[in-house]
């Protein structure tokens, strides 16, 4: 049911600027009607406390189905993405040309292997 909700949503981008380039390439760029885009560039300007009012908007909006975010800047708001438990917006971290992807750091992988024990493995 959600899934069927999130048909025609949109994708939200936060991260640094060849990330966000990128994707506004890609054809993901996109303003509303409050003329609020679904992106945001964040450099060593960028306070934490700027980044955490993104993410929360983003995650209040009703058209943004999946908030992509650098790790590395995901790290700097680690409490409240972990504190989000809704399947839609869903929140994937992604690697940024700078910092590779570590999957010990991903919410969303630690959630999956707190659903499994160990033994599902063997």
């Amino acid at each position: 049911m959600a899934l069927a909700a999130a048909r025609g949503k949109l994708i939200a981008v936060i991260g640094d600027e060849d990330t966000c380039v990128g994707f506004v390439l890609g054809g993901l760029g996109e303003m509303n009607k409050n003329r609020t885009s679904n992106f945001m560039v964040v450099d060593k300007n960028t306070s934490i406390g700027e980044i955490e009012e993104t993410f929360k908007n983003y995650l209040k909006r009703d058209d943004i189905a999946i908030i992509l975010i650098n790790q590395n800047v995901a790290e700097m708001i680690r409490h409240v993405i972990d504190s989000h438990d809704l399947p839609i917006p869903s929140v994937l971290e992604i690697p940024s040309k700078d910092s590779p992807y570590d999957p010990s750091k991903d919410s969303i992988l630690r959630r999956a292997k707190g659903m499994f024990a160990a033994e599902d493995f063997r």
